[in-house]
């Protein structure tokens, strides 16, 4: 089984960045991608970035040039640079893993981390 684990997040002012870290401990070869997703309480679940297994990004519209999804094979962790933040990018930052390309759909990952908060203010 593997285990997720952000960290990374916290309180930034517009315009400001932060770098988001995924690792992932156990077996992960079975991964064929890994992503990025947030969330705002009462909303659904969206997807923010994706890279494959060959290091090819996705992203979402929304973050398309703001943010950078990387990732470190011999370290086993994701990464998600985010600058020129703005105050709807507040939201609780989720990495997941799975047998997924290219899609930002939830249900197409299988594991998930609890999350790291980002909150973006004026």
């Amino acid at each position: 089984q593997v285990h997720l684990v952000e960290s990374g997040g916290g309180s930034v002012q517009v315009g400001g960045s932060l770098r988001l870290s995924c690792t992932a401990s156990g077996y992960t070869a079975n991964y064929y991608g890994m992503a990025w997703f947030r969330q705002v309480p009462g909303n659904e679940r969206e997807g923010v970035a994706t890279i494959s297994k060959r290091g090819i990004p996705t992203y979402a519209a929304f973050v398309k040039g703001r943010f950078t999804i990387s990732k470190d094979n011999a370290k086993n962790t994701l990464y998600l640079q985010m600058n020129s933040l703005k105050a709807e990018d507040t939201a609780m930052y989720y990495c997941a893993g799975g047998d997924a390309i290219a899609t930002l759909t939830p249900s197409r990952y299988s594991d998930w981390g609890r999350g790291t908060q980002v909150t973006v203010s004026s």
